[in-house]
């Protein structure tokens, strides 16, 4: 049996089942999420070595703190809450028909099987973190990991393969050929994280079988600093989300924009940062590469087209090492500045330790700036002044807004995730996630059978005009 015969096969059984035995319990989604919790922790050294051996080197600690613990408050938010989630939502009806007796409900109910593709970055967190929604919804899933990291995926396989029965959780390994037919399976859903051109194709080959989509993808995620930021704090907190992964995050600071006036001093700033995170990068094992030589010339090319516009090109490089000649693909934290719109690096998604900073005169050119690209997965604003902060976010869009920090909002437990336009749609996490991934079905039951009478108003024969009656039932 070829791979996508055994995905069909292995979607048909889950189908069957969920048919069979109808919508899980709470204790069995609460089983299930314990389940996943204990596979973390039970294997999370495992977990980071395997991390490790996928990238060249991965900060073990930065992978302990994001794919491991940073699972974990999801996990438990939604074991204590499941419950509460999956209570019916009693909704009125209509008059005269709510006084004697009609009830209106929603009662959230499991999609059925769940289709699920991760990335590469972060593959452990972003197949579980998800996950956790669609299990508390009461879903089945099926999963096909990356294929740029095969050790994790390849761990993830045999550990969820051990934790779960194939009806509950089935893993599929293999490149862009498997990805193309898992993409055209009969799925109730589809969950694609990575980029937006291949999210393109996905929503192409979903759209075949009319599945809906929940897409994460990324985009430009711009930096503002206003005048009245605190410049060597903003450096030092936007600088550990963009050394974070070696910048390797859908959320990362994509560029910065700053006053004239102060750009010069939070470049330093950065400097600062970066020397204090990391005194050397070459050989420091906190120091993330990038995950293949593809993606590192992707990120050469970006430098080199930039160069040759105009572009001036500042590394952070503490302890003056080469890196022309090294064991991983690790490139230094690079400042970028005297950008114009026609360079690469101002037009793609960097993914990596490049930062653009852009300078401004007034505010609104920033504003400006944005709302020239894509709507963002994320939009940072360092500062305290409160109308400048509202006149920016009331006159952008973004998945979602971190003030004085990057990255955080994805880190908040009850807010959800998401983008919105090329940066996605749907969401998951907390209440919003576990309803992204559930049909909340309308019930009516109507009023009982001796009241009859009350609707022989509007039904035939008729006596004259029932705009009277219409009326009356409009109020």
């Amino acid at each position: 049996m070829n791979i996508n015969e055994e995905m069909n096969k292995a979607l048909n059984e889950q189908k069957e089942f969920f048919i069979k035995n109808g919508s899980p319990s709470i204790e069995l989604r609460i089983d299930r999420l314990k389940r996943l919790k204990a596979l973390i922790m039970d294997n999370r050294y495992d977990f980071v070595d395997a991390l490790n051996e996928d990238f060249g080197n991965r900060s073990k600690n930065a992978s302990m703190l994001s794919d491991v613990y940073g699972i974990m408050p999801a996990i438990n938010l939604a074991i204590k809450n499941v419950k509460k989630w999956n209570k019916i939502e009693k909704k009125s009806s209509n008059f005269p028909f709510g006084f004697l007796g009609a009830k209106s409900y929603i009662k959230y109910e499991p999609l059925g099987t769940v289709g699920m593709i991760s990335p590469w970055n972060f593959p452990v967190n972003l197949s579980f973190l998800p996950l956790v929604s669609i299990f508390a919804a009461g879903n089945q899933v099926m999963h096909k990991p990356s294929e740029h990291t095969p050790t994790t995926s390849l761990l993830l396989k045999e550990l969820c393969d051990k934790s779960y029965d194939q009806n509950e959780f089935a893993t599929f390994l293999g490149g862009p050929e498997v990805g193309e037919a898992f993409t055209k399976l009969k799925f109730d859903h589809l969950l694609y994280t990575g980029g937006g051109s291949v999210a393109k194709h996905v929503m192409n080959s979903a759209s075949q079988n009319l599945v809906p989509l929940t897409l994460e993808l990324g985009g430009k995620s711009p930096v503002v600093i206003g005048k009245t930021a605190d410049l060597s704090t903003s450096a030092k907190r936007i600088m550990f989300g963009k050394t974070l992964n070696a910048g390797q995050i859908c959320l990362a600071p994509d560029y910065v924009v700053v006053h004239k006036d102060q750009k010069e001093d939070f470049i330093q700033a950065t400097k600062n940062a970066v020397t204090e995170y990391f005194p050397n990068l070459k050989d420091n094992d906190d120091y993330t590469s990038i995950i293949n030589e593809k993606h590192y010339d992707r990120l050469k090319d970006l430098l080199d087209d930039a160069i040759e516009k105009g572009a001036k090109v500042d590394e952070i490089n503490p302890a003056n090492e080469d890196f022309s000649q090294q064991e991983f693909y690790k490139m230094p934290p690079t400042i970028v500045t005297n950008t114009t719109d026609d360079m690469k690096i101002m037009q793609e998604e960097i993914f990596g330790p490049i930062l653009p900073v852009v300078e401004y005169d007034e505010i609104n050119e920033a504003t400006h700036l944005i709302n020239s690209k894509d709507r963002p997965l994320g939009l940072y604003y360092f500062g305290t002044d409160k109308s400048e902060e509202d006149d920016l976010f009331n006159k952008t869009s973004s998945g979602g807004v971190t003030v004085n920090n990057v990255i955080s909002h994805i880190q908040q437990n009850d807010l959800s995730f998401g983008g919105v336009g090329p940066s996605g749609m749907g969401r998951y996490k907390s209440f919003d996630g576990f309803k992204n991934f559930s049909n909340p079905r309308a019930y009516y039951k109507e009023v009982g059978f001796k009241l009859d009478k009350f609707f022989d108003a509007v039904r035939p024969p008729y006596k004259g005009s029932i705009e009277k009656v219409l009326k009356q039932l409009m109020k």
